[in-house]
């Protein structure tokens, strides 16, 4: 029965770790940013499901796979070291600590200040069982400072997309009144007009090396 005790604390440790995986993946990568930018843009083009959806998640998990490939490595060097003992819980525990160290340096590059200090005072007054136990750097910090950080930057950027577009619109909706097409829906001619400048601006190449460049 010894003998067995590190495989099944092993294969408890990694059925967790499993599934906290894709709750991870959102509140602590570029995905939330990405998949929200896309969705915004596809409703400022009035396509409705085109794209779908499976293609946009799609697109989403690639490039977040590929802005966090420097993190990803750093975390399997991490845990890919000889000195954390597997067998025990101290080598889990070790391992925890050790891998929350880029983990925290990336959410740090990319959380808003202001955020971040606005959960380190907030901690403080909720959690008043405990005043002054938790740093500024932890995770409990930083993971709600960052997402967000991120739903800010996302939607500010999906603001800016849908400007010239609101005004294709509205120059779409003024021609038709002055013409007395009326009963012309104006996404009926607006919808191609504003696909053939996403087109001719190379939109979704320049939209998605930004979203890749905001973190360089």
């Amino acid at each position: 029965m010894d003998n067995l005790s590190p495989n099944i604390l092993t294969l408890i440790a990694f059925g967790v770790g499993l599934g906290l995986v894709p709750l991870i993946a959102v509140t602590t990568t570029s995905f939330l940013k990405i998949s929200i930018v896309l969705f915004l843009v596809r409703n400022a083009l009035g396509t409705q499901q085109t794209p779908p959806n499976l293609i946009l998640y799609g697109v989403a998990i690639v490039l977040t796979v590929y802005i966090s490939a420097p993190l990803i490595s750093n975390i399997y060097g991490t845990l890919n070291s000889p000195a954390i003992d597997y067998k025990t819980i101290e080598g889990w525990q070790t391992a925890g600590r050790d891998v929350q160290e880029p983990i925290k340096t990336y959410l740090s590059r990319f959380t808003s200040p202001s955020e971040q200090q606005f959960f380190s005072e907030a901690t403080q007054r909720i959690w008043s069982a405990a005043p002054g136990s938790v740093d500024r750097g932890s995770l409990v910090i930083l993971i709600p400072s960052f997402v967000i950080s991120e739903l800010t930057r996302a939607f500010e950027i999906g603001f800016l997309l849908y400007l010239p577009f609101i005004a294709i619109d509205l120059l779409i909706s003024n021609v038709l009144m002055a013409m007395g097409m009326t009963m012309v829906s104006p996404l009926v001619i607006s919808v191609p007009f504003k696909l053939l400048l996403f087109v001719l601006i190379n939109g979704w190449v320049s939209l998605l090396h930004g979203l890749i460049l905001t973190y360089s």
